[in-house]
């Protein structure tokens, strides 16, 4: 299970979105984003499944590492898909005590399970082809105005990106942990929710030393490059907008726009 969990991880690769500026990607995420949640009808999840369908196809990342990343949730999206199913007012099909099943209510859920999944598939895909270092400079950049109100912009960018670096490696060191002490004897799939959490605390307690330590290292490594925050510090790779940047928003902007037609007209 944790190795299934993919978030944080990036894979290198010389693609249009690989090659596309961050701050693009994270803009065509918020408007992807805002798009899903303004879908209604069929047609326009259809849309949007095209649009992501097409940016796993052009970035050449491989769909099972989407999927994948999809079984740590799998428990949110059916616990959500069936609370929608059984306490959505509408015309009812069955009833059972206090379950019953309506019409709106298969539909609703059935929307919901597929924006959730679509959600976590295309955020997914902004780790996957963005770099920690390339992210940290497109979230600073887009956030540059709140200097102005004394807002410390590079720090928060960089504590965001070394959060999303880190996942993949505390997961791994966790996986470590985990066979190290099974190979001891320690059982943590067996028994109910209460010793299970009980056989978990001998993990928890390496684990959390690990992660200071690292933390500890990481401090101490930036403080021996003269680390001192975002200002006066210059970029080896400064970001610039290219015509390929530009297309992307116009594309993003009209994919937004058709799902808001859509909404209007029902669909």
């Amino acid at each position: 299970m944790l190795k299934d969990i993919t978030l944080g991880q990036y894979f290198p690769g010389n693609s249009v979105v690989h090659r596309l500026d961050p701050r693009t990607k994270l803009l065509m995420v918020v408007a992807y984003i805002a798009a899903l949640f303004l879908a209604k009808w069929f047609v326009s999840y259809a849309v949007m499944l095209a649009v992501l369908a097409a940016c796993v196809s052009i970035s050449r990342v491989p769909p099972k590492s989407l999927v994948r990343g999809l079984k740590p949730v799998l428990f949110i999206i059916a616990f959500t898909a069936v609370l929608n199913l059984f306490y959505t007012p509408g015309r009812e099909i069955w009833r059972w005590w206090i379950f019953k099943i309506t019409w709106e209510g298969m539909e609703t859920a059935f929307f919901m399970m597929l924006r959730i999944t679509m959600l976590i598939m295309g955020t997914f895909l902004l780790t996957y082809t963005t770099s920690p270092i390339r992210l940290t400079d497109g979230l600073e950049s887009l956030l540059g105005p709140l200097k102005k109100v004394h807002v410390p912009v590079h720090e928060l960018s960089m504590m965001m990106s070394i959060a999303l670096r880190f996942i993949p490696t505390l997961i791994e060191e966790t996986d470590k942990i985990m066979s190290a002490q099974k190979a001891r004897g320690a059982d943590f799939e067996t028994g109910n929710l209460l010793q299970r959490a009980k056989a978990m605390i001998p993990l928890l307690v390496p684990l959390f030393i690990s992660a200071f330590r690292r933390a500890d290292e990481l401090a101490v490594a930036m403080e021996c490059r003269c680390y001192h925050g975002g200002e006066g510090r210059t970029k080896l790779h400064p970001l610039r907008y290219q015509r390929r940047d530009y297309v992307t928003l116009l594309l993003g902007a009209a994919v937004l726009g058709t799902v808001i037609a859509l909404r209007n007209f029902g669909l």
